[in-house]
């Protein structure tokens, strides 16, 4: 967003409509693999994680048209400034001094669909790969830079392992006194079915988004809610894609959207205006939610022809 923003608004974009684009698309990250989100649910669960980056594919495809298509038309309909169509050999260029960061990509969904290695060594092998193309290919950084990269990594780490460690000791005290199970027989025994249980999770989970982060919530709701949906054989890995896109949609809206605070640091713009800014966006993202959550076909086509999930 620091770099987008300012480039955006010299090319003749209103800030508005820049920090719109920004603020949703921040989202994507967690819903196309790898995902961060994804492995906290699938360690809560006990879902394949695997099964859980391919399952996200389609729907974070999907749903990058449907932002980009939202985009095209916002700007298109306010007649805003097009930059000049990059010729072939620009784009070759362009590809070509990207390759090696692109390739990161490949080597982490390649080395774990293969069964090279787990999504665990996966994250090891992509830390290394990043090190070797910062360091020798890029430049980004020097070595005299990697003291403080990784004393940033250290305390990024050290915060989420105190999230998780709460939220784990959460879920233990949860499950010996048989909290989820008491609470899946007292909604299954109320008649609610599946439509009407995926509407309650959904409307849970956005009210979750306004006051926590998404690793947050999946620890600390994933196993409360996922023992209901497979009492009402919900599908786990589809559930798990509908608790991300919740999670995204929780980045972005009011009062403590987390890529609005984000947002609102990079252009100085408020929470108000920033709420403005973003709604044909979160609009949009909200009409995929509920694509996502009543197709279930979206999510699970994929790992299905894998062989990752079992055809039912």
């Amino acid at each position: 967003g620091s770099i987008l923003m300012p480039a955006m608004v010299k090319a003749g974009f209103p800030n508005r409509f820049g920090a719109g684009v920004v603020t949703t698309a921040g989202a994507l990250g967690i819903l196309i693999p790898p995902s961060i989100v994804m492995v906290m649910y699938s360690v809560s669960t006990n879902t394949s994680v695997g099964a859980l980056f391919m399952a996200g594919v389609i729907p974070g495809l999907v749903l990058a048209i449907m932002l980009g298509l939202t985009t095209w038309y916002r700007a298109r309909s306010n007649n805003y400034p097009r930059l000049p169509k990059a010729s072939w050999g620009e784009r070759a260029k362009a590809f070509r001094d990207s390759f090696w960061g692109l390739a990161l990509i490949v080597i982490v969904m390649g080395g774990i669909y293969t069964g090279m290695f787990t999504p665990t060594e996966a994250a090891a092998i992509s830390a290394v790969w990043a090190f070797i193309c910062a360091i020798f290919i890029y430049k980004d950084l020097g070595l005299k830079d990697v003291p403080r990269v990784l004393l940033s990594s250290a305390n990024m780490s050290a915060m989420l392992l105190y999230i998780i460690t709460n939220a784990v000791l959460f879920s233990f005290l949860m499950t010996h006194e048989n909290i989820p199970q008491a609470m899946a027989d007292a909604m299954i025994g109320t008649g609610v079915g599946v439509i009407g249980f995926l509407i309650i999770a959904n409307v849970l989970l956005l009210a979750a988004g306004n006051f926590m982060e998404p690793s947050s919530i999946v620890l600390i709701l994933a196993p409360i809610l996922f023992p209901i949906a497979m009492k009402l054989g919900i599908d786990p890995v589809h559930f798990g894609i509908i608790m991300v896109v919740n999670m995204e949609v929780g980045m972005c809206h009011p009062p403590v959207g987390l890529n609005l605070y984000v947002a609102s640091g990079i252009t100085k713009m408020g929470i108000t205006e920033l709420t403005v800014a973003t709604w044909p966006w979160l609009l949009t993202m909200l009409v995929f939610l509920l694509v996502v959550t009543y197709w279930p076909t979206m999510s699970i086509w994929l790992p299905q022809q894998l062989g990752m999930i079992a055809v039912k």
